[in-house]
């Protein structure tokens, strides 16, 4: 079955990214218009946008 969740909160991400939650704070707190969903008080990380995003940071 395929995952369908598109919106992730930080621990969700933290795991995704396999990183910490401080960390995953700062990304997203960075980033904020460019794949993060502000949802009232919290923010969550859109799946889709956040994989372009990780795709655009790769240096060959």
């Amino acid at each position: 079955m395929e995952d369908t969740k598109v919106l992730m909160n930080v621990k969700e991400t933290a795991e995704y990214l396999n990183i910490g939650l401080t960390k995953t704070r700062e990304l997203m707190k960075i980033n904020s218009g460019v794949f993060v969903v502000k949802i009232g008080n919290r923010s969550y990380a859109h799946k889709k946008l956040l994989d372009k995003w990780l795709l655009a940071q790769v240096r060959f």
